[in-house]
């Protein structure tokens, strides 16, 4: 029953945009084909005039929208039309246009854009309008938009089709139009301040200035590969060197990682460098261009965040991230001073190790676990450790530490500044660090990058430096929830897309022999387990809503899963190594459901997912339980 409705309505739906078609055939035959008209004079738009009424009753306007509502009345008829602006209302009348392009107009449709002119006039109920004189079609809508009251509520469709979506939510269009606003103000507040926007390449041969995975193309002419950036950073310091004292470049960087509801592949940022200036200049910009931001857009600097107040006024509060980590997670690091004894710390508090994990990575490790998520106001965290800044300056008074801050608000980070690194011999040595831990295995460390070592060598002036993400900001100015509903289009997987990847595995996995005399396997437990005691294990089947990977972890995907109980469950699972997170949405896995809620980088997990593991050639091998999808959520194992 259900699939015989649902063939009818798409029938129904097809014979809907014969329909369009056929009026669009009508209108060709008999010469008011309206694709063959090149331009429209447009002379006021639907706010200016109704906020203007009182001067231009009763004068000539020529306005252009999309039909949004129709009423025939016989020998008149009433329309909403809406432009970029609002909407306003049209009386057509037949006498006025004429009988023949009555009867056409009549056969408008909803969707269709059509230029009016006529004189403005206020209705029996007051309401400002557009009395037609004459009314043009100008494109006709082969489409049919979604239902008026119910507009477009699917949000994947909503991201796919941003078209349709800033034509019946007008709420949508608003925030693109505060998003300017800000982006406006953030320009014209360096610009008075003697910075110089510049432009730098997008296509690099190194990979440089962040610690962050790359996508990677190819150059056919000069056969070489090539990264979109991942920072402008080094380019930006470049300019510096060469002379130009203040510079920024706002634009599009690109990461190839994880995507979920701060991150998208592409996102805005600006970075801007200040010659002889350090720091602590570079947080007052941050503050007060930011605050900025937000009372220009939004008309002052507290904004409401999901029920929250932000107070983006200056001065914002500070607080070194050691001062941080003593707070929240009760370890003080001034009395920790070896690698050796960090790591033990980070054991008895349930740190992720990492190969090669030393004292700073370990207290960075402690304010993202403890410290970041209590950050709710606007906050400077300063003085990171070098091991984590390898482009910061070392501070004097403790060269261990950096003069580095990062700026946070609903937790978040919001900016990256530091009063730049320009000894070229201390450069090089951080460079080989972050080579040492590529080959550790840390794919997005950065690369020994020799021109900018050049460029160093040369001569940097003591230079501070700054970087905003600018989506993130304006998800806090317009209320936004997800990252997407900040971008005018957001990456989308192609509907119908299947990866490769997975058929080329699949069909690898039928055609593969396996040796299973190079597997090892644990040795069975001799300890038996009560009935009782085994029972209490709630074993269930989960379906994979959402699998995400959780930012500065190197191991964790985070999946949202259906256990069947009707609320959401989060469950954390270091097997990054072995699985993306876009193959695993959509299967069905296994889950033990009552176990203590645990945190880990910040994220409660909620149970845990059941792999089988074993080795194989010494090498350490996982495979998650996939089970039928005809299983159904929240089945129970026995």
């Amino acid at each position: 029953m259900g699939n015989t409705n649902q063939e009818s309505q798409v029938e129904n739906l097809s014979e809907v945009l014969q329909v369009r078609r056929d009026k669009l055939k009508n209108l060709q035959e008999i010469g008011k084909d309206p694709f063959k008209i090149s331009k429209y004079d447009v002379t006021h738009h639907s706010d200016e005039i109704k906020n203007n009424y009182d001067k231009l009753e009763g004068k000539h306007v020529c306005i252009a929208g999309r039909i949004m509502t129709k009423r025939i009345m016989g020998k008149a008829a009433f329309a909403h039309i809406q432009d970029q602006n609002g909407k306003i209302q049209v009386y057509i009348k037949r006498d006025d246009i004429g009988t023949d392009d009555y009867k056409l107009f009549k056969t408008y449709d909803m969707g269709d854009i059509v230029g009016i002119e006529g004189f403005v006039f206020k209705t029996k109920t007051e309401e400002v309008s557009v009395h037609a004189e004459k009314v043009t079609l100008l494109s006709k809508s082969l489409q049919v938009l979604p239902e008026k009251y119910h507009g477009l509520k699917d949000v994947d469709l909503r991201y796919r089709q941003r078209y349709v979506d800033l034509i019946v939510n007008p709420e949508v269009k608003e925030a693109f139009l505060t998003r300017t606003k800000a982006l406006k103000a953030l320009r014209s507040y360096l610009d008075d301040r003697g910075f110089l926007e510049v432009e730098t390449p997008i296509l690099n041969t190194i990979a440089g200035g962040a610690n962050a995975r790359p996508f990677i193309t190819h150059h056919n002419t000069l056969g070489i590969p090539m990264y979109l950036r991942i920072a402008n950073e080094l380019y930006l310091k470049r300019l510096i060197v060469g002379g130009f004292d203040k510079v920024y470049e706002m634009g599009r960087m690109f990461r190839n990682e994880g995507m979920d509801m701060k991150h998208n592949p592409e996102y805005t940022a600006i970075e801007l460098y200040q010659a002889y200036a350090d720091y602590k200049d570079m947080m007052e910009i941050t503050e007060n261009v930011i605050s900025h931001m937000a009372e220009v857009a939004t008309g002052s600097m507290k904004v409401n965040y999901q029920g929250t107040e932000i107070d983006f006024t200056p001065p914002w509060k500070r607080m070194t991230m050691e001062e941080c980590v003593k707070e929240y997670a009760g370890v003080d690091f001034a009395g920790i001073n070896t690698d050796e004894e960090a790591l033990e710390v980070a054991r008895e508090k349930g740190i992720e190790i990492t190969p090669g994990m030393r004292r700073g990575e370990v207290i960075n490790a402690f304010f993202e676990e403890f410290g970041e998520d209590k950050l709710i106001q606007p906050t400077f965290i300063t003085h990171h450790p070098v091991e984590v800044s390898p482009l910061a300056k070392r501070n004097v008074d403790d060269p261990r530490r950096t003069d580095r801050f990062e700026a946070f608000a609903n937790k978040w980070e919001l900016a990256n500044a530091f009063s730049e690194l320009n000894d070229p011999i201390d450069q090089r040595g951080r460079f080989e660090d972050q080579v040492r831990k590529r080959e550790l295995g840390d794919d997005e460390a950065c690369e020994m990058d020799e021109d900018f070592l050049n460029a160093l060598e040369v001569g940097l002036p003591p230079t501070g430096g700054l970087g905003i993400g600018i989506d993130r900001v304006i998800m806090l100015l317009t209320n936004s929830t997800t990252i997407r509903d900040v971008l005018l289009f957001p990456t989308m997987k192609p509907i119908g897309h299947v990866d490769e990847r997975v058929e080329v595995e699949a069909s690898n996995e039928l055609e593969e022999k396996i040796d299973f005399s190079k597997v090892k396997v644990e040795p069975l437990f001799e300890d038996m387990v009560d009935f009782e005691t085994f029972s209490k294990s709630d074993l269930r089947v989960v379906k994979v809503i959402a699998c995400e990977e959780v930012p500065k972890s190197k191991k964790l995907l985070k999946f949202t899963l259906n256990d069947g109980s009707g609320t959401q469950r989060t469950i954390l699972s270091g097997i990054k190594d072995y699985y993306s997170a876009e193959e695993l949405v959509g299967k069905t896995l296994v889950a033990i459901t009552n176990l203590p809620p645990r945190k880990m980088m910040g994220i409660e997990s909620c149970g845990m997912i059941i792999s089988a593991v074993h080795k194989e050639e010494d090498e350490e091998r996982l495979n998650l339980l996939m089970l039928s999808n005809r299983i159904p959520a929240g089945a129970k194992l026995y």
